[in-house]
């Protein structure tokens, strides 16, 4: 009998909206940081598999429960490892980097998949004041937010825009040829959301950390929105962060990880993510349960259609384009399986040929 060829997919490509996925390769109590890195190219070739829209990788520093702290480095091995996602960075976090070697970085990445890399760009350092005056000091190191000016210098160098007496006019990141990925402005309020508008960049907004309502920024971003020639139409990605299981009570279990480890950070305890045995374990006192409540009016818990049912109006009141979901609980395998049932409430159903 002669061996049949493996199983191909096809994928249904018109679903509720674009999903992606903003990994942060979280590090448990259970695992090392290693695992966590290699945990994320692992997810990867599971959303490259779904139908996924974009993977996005953030930059953190000096955080015990997040591996990823190059997303460049990240970018370049999550591509190499799957076929059909745009990979990117959610984000740089500009304040940390000189302009010119960002453009040269993902001017590379570029180069080696074209059409695949995107540049996400944010505000924050992405860390603690200290570490981040030891990531800046070699640079001008400011007292100021000089977001706008590094901003600014970034696409002067792409658009070869210096004066001709400007010290940079003959300095052109490399490779020449290659143009700078898309890019994205990151924010958690309205000031990214009116510069993104205005030069005619994509946005995407931080719902899974931010306290302010998406609606108006995201609004307002396609209301004030110039066209440009890298991106013509508005494109809004609204992030947020969900735990999805089979049912309710497992979710919730879950999600007893997220709960914990937020009431410690935000007392000023940083550490791995704890398991959910841990959790159950720990005694709360009345400040750490408020503040897993205000944690919980952002977090989305629940079976697929719980989860569907509070996205979805959502999505319509912000009108976002693109939904991109980060999930932080300690079980790995718990952690694809969320994202395989998100893909099939948002319609990316797998065809077999």
């Amino acid at each position: 009998m002669a061996k049949m060829p493996a199983a191909r997919y096809l994928w249904d490509m018109a679903p509720l909206r674009p999903l992606s996925v903003l990994d942060l390769s979280p590090v448990t109590t259970g695992n090392s940081g290693p695992q966590a890195l290699r945990n994320s190219l692992d997810l990867a070739r599971l959303a490259d598999r779904l139908g996924f829209a974009r993977y996005w990788v953030a930059e953190h520093h000096n955080m015990p429960n997040i591996a990823s702290s190059a997303p460049d480095i990240m970018i370049g091995q999550i591509a190499a490892v799957t076929e059909r996602l745009r990979v990117g960075s959610g984000g740089v976090m500009l304040p940390n980097h000189a302009p010119l070697q960002v453009a040269e970085r993902y001017k590379v990445l570029e180069g080696l998949f074209p059409g695949r890399i995107d540049l996400g760009l944010g505000r924050a350092p992405g860390t603690d004041p200290v570490t981040s005056y030891a990531l800046r000091r070699r640079q001008d190191d400011p007292a100021g937010d000089d977001f706008l000016d590094r901003f600014q210098e970034l696409l002067a160098f792409e658009q070869r825009a210096f004066p001709e007496s400007h010290p940079f006019r003959k300095v052109t990141p490399m490779p020449a040829d290659v143009p700078l990925p898309p890019i994205f402005l990151l924010g958690s309020s309205g000031y990214s959301a009116q510069l993104a508008a205005h030069v005619g960049a994509g946005f995407s907004f931080a719902h899974h950390f931010s306290d302010f309502d998406p609606v108006g920024p995201m609004i307002g971003y396609r209301e004030q929105y110039k066209p440009s020639e890298q991106r013509p139409e508005p494109h809004a990605i609204l992030a947020v962060h969900a735990v999805c299981a089979d049912t309710d009570a497992e979710a919730e279990r879950l999600a007893t990880s997220v709960d914990l480890n937020f009431a410690r950070r935000r007392q000023g305890h940083y550490g791995p993510i704890p398991s959910p045995e841990e959790a159950a374990a720990h005694t709360y006192s009345p400040s750490d349960r408020a503040l897993i409540v205000q944690n919980r009016a952002r977090l989305v818990v629940g079976s697929k259609d719980k989860v569907m049912a509070h996205l979805e109006p959502l999505i319509e009141a912000t009108k976002a384009d693109e939904v991109m979901v980060t999930t932080m609980i300690y079980d790995h395998e718990a952690r694809k399986h969320s994202y395989e049932l998100l893909a099939e409430g948002f319609g990316l159903t797998a065809k077999q040929q």
